[in-house]
């Protein structure tokens, strides 16, 4: 694309695109909850899930929560333990930290009622331009463009854009292009059809042109670049690691001992069983004599329950979680909010961290434990 004649300044080509996409979004639209009824609170909650996970993945996860929590107001006094284990799961779970202080403050500061104003949509944690810009558009039909994966990719494609789309001006460039693409009315629908158009057909490998209703009006197709832009995106590598799991039960008693992740950690703030996570040893008995140092009590392993592999951010990891012996009920020397010992049954009802559920969940099928 030639920078003194951006395709996107063309207001006849802008029209043509508007025209097809949402010719095309009216048949092909995915029912969704939150489509079926659009209010601020719905599209809010369904866009913080959105973040970084699928949307077949999310559409549970949003009724459960939407039926637990039915309004702001109850969202604001949601109990952090349940509301953590609504989120379970769907990882990252600073957006529901961030759902739950927002809440608080749209009570505090708007009587529940979430705000209508860009600037104090943009005020309230966890929401910044683009959830912004599509809460407004898409519950009120403020004229606000959205920029995220789908509509990144769509837009540059649209305009054979090929500058590096991670950088500062190459964002500026694909704000510009949001914005120019929006219609005078109708802003929400175009923004869902354009994120649904990423989704569905200019995926980021092997776009799906043929079913594309905008193909002819695109520069990416018509010069054959569909698999260069917008670039090829980094991929990560990852380091491999070792780290430690023990179910610890109670003498005497079906319980076991379970953690607060602490604060800074991976999955801070839900808890887990006792594990060793610095990734500086491959022994299960060096690890659970310095996780022993830690608890006040000893960690003993005795058999070897499951291996669990996961990726972390960097890490490919590799869990090797093992029974230890039991344990004293008062011979933890943490800080008493900072563990409990729990029945299989109120495992259940505890948020807990990935693994530590699936760890609970095998506890239950096998009905093991040490007493």
């Amino acid at each position: 694309m030639r920078a003194a004649d951006p395709a996107w300044h063309d207001s006849r080509w802008r029209s043509a695109i508007r025209r097809g996409l949402l010719k095309w979004f009216a048949a092909n639209a995915r029912e969704l909850p939150w489509r079926s009824d659009p209010t601020p609170y719905h599209v809010w909650v369904s866009e913080i899930m959105l973040q970084q996970t699928q949307v077949a993945t999310v559409i549970d996860y949003f009724r459960r929560f939407t039926a637990a929590y039915p309004t702001i107001a109850d969202l604001a006094a949601a109990d952090e333990q349940q509301l953590m284990r609504l989120w379970e799961g769907l990882g990252y779970y600073r957006r529901a930290r961030s759902l739950h202080a927002a809440a608080k403050l749209i009570v505090e500061r708007h009587d529940g009622r979430f705000p209508d104003d860009y600037e104090a949509v943009l005020a309230l944690p966890g929401i910044g331009r683009y959830t912004a810009g599509a809460i407004l558009s898409i519950s009120g039909d403020q004229r606000l463009p959205v920029l995220e994966g789908n509509t990144v990719r769509v837009f540059s494609r649209w305009g054979g854009f090929r500058g590096d789309v991670a950088t500062t001006a190459a964002k500026a460039t694909l704000w510009e292009i949001a914005t120019a693409m929006l219609p005078q009315r109708g802003a929400g629908r175009f923004n869902q059809a354009a994120m649904e158009l990423g989704a569905l057909v200019c995926k980021p490998k092997a776009p799906s042109c043929d079913r594309c209703p905008v193909s002819a009006f695109c520069h990416a197709h018509r010069l054959g670049l569909e698999d260069e832009i917008p670039g090829r995106v980094t991929r990560i590598t990852y380091s491999s690691r070792i780290e430690f799991g023990f179910v610890v039960p109670i003498i005497g008693q079906d319980r076991y001992l379970v953690c607060r992740v602490p604060t800074g950690e991976r999955w801070a703030g839900l808890w887990d069983f006792p594990r060793w996570t610095a990734g500086d040893t491959d022994s299960s008995a060096i690890a659970a004599e310095r996780l022993s140092e830690q608890l006040g009590s000893e960690v003993r392993p005795v058999s070897a329950l499951t291996t669990i592999r996961h990726a972390v951010t960097r890490y490919r990891i590799t869990l090797e979680v093992h029974r230890a012996a039991a344990i004293a009920a008062d011979s933890v020397k943490l800080p008493a909010d900072n563990y409990r010992l729990l029945s299989r049954d109120q495992l259940g009802e505890l948020p807990l961290s990935v693994t530590g559920r699936k760890i609970a969940r095998l506890l239950d099928e096998t009905s093991a434990g040490e007493t």
